[in-house]
């Protein structure tokens, strides 16, 4: 059973997921006819929203896999530990700064 501090880290990463996922997709550093300074920049957002991807897909999926039986030896990238306060702390403002982004965009 998850705790309550579980259960915010996931949701949060869900939406983090969901963000970093979306602005992936949407960016472009190999295409034709940027500058080398506007390649860098979408070079670098698009490594920034691949880590972020990375890390809250791991925080969705750990529970999942782990609840069902899996070996934490053969994840690496999962400890089975539980999320303390600063992990969660992190995904929850990563998440609440999405939300408002978006709400300010209306």
């Amino acid at each position: 059973m998850m705790t309550v501090l579980q259960t915010i880290h996931v949701l949060a990463a869900l939406v983090v997921l969901a963000e970093a996922l979306n602005k992936l997709e949407r960016t472009t550093p190999f295409a034709h006819g940027m500058t080398r300074h506007a390649r860098l920049v979408d070079g670098l957002k698009a490594v920034a929203w691949a880590l972020l991807a990375l890390g809250s897909g791991c925080t969705v999926a750990a529970p999942l896999l782990l609840g069902n039986g899996m070996q934490t030896n053969y994840l690496p990238l999962f400890d089975g530990t539980p999320p303390l306060i600063d992990r969660t702390a992190v995904m929850l403002g990563f998440a609440v700064l999405i939300v408002r982004t978006r709400i300010k965009e209306g």
